[in-house]
């Protein structure tokens, strides 16, 4: 292939995704019951993909078309939901690129699409269609204001059909992940940061992660990449969540403690029975939550997907959330059983004044029979 040819994408798609955390929890074959035949599980169904294993599958159903306002103008997109039982739902935007755009022209379409206000808001407007379409399959059902976004810029067919190793030389990849689209070239170092997680199984793919977008060349047309990338997106946004919950839930705990008074109502009644109720069900639900999130992907083999999957994990910093959530987890039990301990005290403080009340009344009623005869 020319070094002098520009690279021209004649077969190529951005997926634009937003997710949203809409519940505790989703009953995936309640929702495809509700959903009848236009949902399907998702399945991978790429060479060694059998070593990566989904013991609960995502529920993915079409959306149909939409328009999506875009600087020169508007465009189709076909949507589609995809539901987690961890209690997410993906909203898939597929943005189409027009045949023979042009590397520069891309990188700018994609700099729009990063932060597109239009994109956000038809986002929010198709999730609230799907809460209530699958209502019956949702428990505890909430729309968390924070979402998680990522695009995955999918080519298919590159004019030339470049390999892997020229569409590195001969393509700024990076500048197309980062949205740059001036003039002013990217600090070598930062280039190299962005391009760090690549990948290729034959000479003709390639895959490069960062951490909110990634560039996938499959000629063979296999979206199996980026649906793992979008179960680590999900995964994210569930322990930001929760972190998020446990932040307010120990604030509470601190601001309840501060406030608590006791004296003589307090001295056989804890002030912190409610509270310790309600931290053991937060701990009950964060030990449900982390047993689904865990198990939505399991690796069992060191091969291609595997390692691709570990690496967006990686490079979308899951670990560093997964640590805070799993520390403020063990706090939270410490807690819980300071407060426990406070609500044990104060029952043993009734049994004590219970008993001496009986030794009392018994001795009371010993002399009353004394005195009677």
């Amino acid at each position: 292939m020319d070094a002098a040819e520009p690279l021209l994408f004649d077969k190529a798609y951005v997926l634009c995704y937003r997710t949203f955390d809409i519940a505790e929890e989703l009953d995936l074959e309640r929702a495809r019951r509700v959903l009848t035949e236009d949902s399907r599980r998702l399945k991978l169904s790429r060479e060694n993909s059998q070593y990566i294993q989904l013991p609960n599958p995502p529920l993915a159903y079409e959306l149909g078309r939409r328009p999506l306002a875009l600087r020169d103008g508007p465009v189709m997109v076909d949507v589609t939901a995809r539901l987690f039982d961890h209690g997410a739902v993906s909203i898939i935007l597929q943005v189409p690129v027009v045949p023979g755009t042009s590397l520069k022209a891309l990188t700018r379409m994609a700099d729009e699409l990063y932060d597109s206000q239009a994109l956000e808001d038809l986002a929010l407007e198709l999730v609230e269609g799907v809460r209530r379409t699958i209502a019956p399959a949702a428990q505890a059902p909430h729309l968390w204001e924070q979402n998680e976004s990522y695009t995955v810029i999918f080519a298919e067919h590159i004019r030339g059909n470049p390999t892997a190793d020229e569409l590195v030389t001969r393509a700024d990849l990076a500048r197309l992940l980062l949205g740059e689209s001036g003039t002013v070239p990217l600090s070598p170092r930062e280039s190299e940061s962005v391009l760090q997680s690549r990948f290729s199984y034959t000479i003709q793919d390639l895959v490069v992660i960062d951490w909110n977008s990634a560039f996938v060349y499959e000629p063979s047309g296999s979206r199996d990449i980026p649906d793992l990338l979008e179960i680590a997106n999900a995964q994210l946004l569930e322990f930001r969540y929760y972190d998020e919950r446990l932040d307010a839930h120990i604030t509470r705990i601190h601001e309840k403690v501060q406030a608590a008074r006791h004296g003589w109502a307090t001295l056989f009644r804890s002030p912190y029975r409610s509270l310790a109720r309600q931290t053991l069900s937060t701990l009950v639900d964060l030990n449900e939550f982390i047993e689904r999130v865990e198990n939505s992907l399991k690796i069992i083999g060191d091969f291609y997907l595997a390692k691709v999957y570990e690496s967006a994990v990686r490079r979308m910093r899951i670990p560093p959330w997964q640590a805070a959530v799993t520390r403020k987890q063990q706090l939270l039990a410490q807690t819980y059983g300071l407060l426990k301990g406070d609500v044990d005290i104060d029952r043993s403080h009734t049994l004590e004044a219970v008993i001496v009340l009986l030794i009392v009344l018994e001795i009371f009623f010993a002399f009353f029979r004394v005195f009677e005869h």
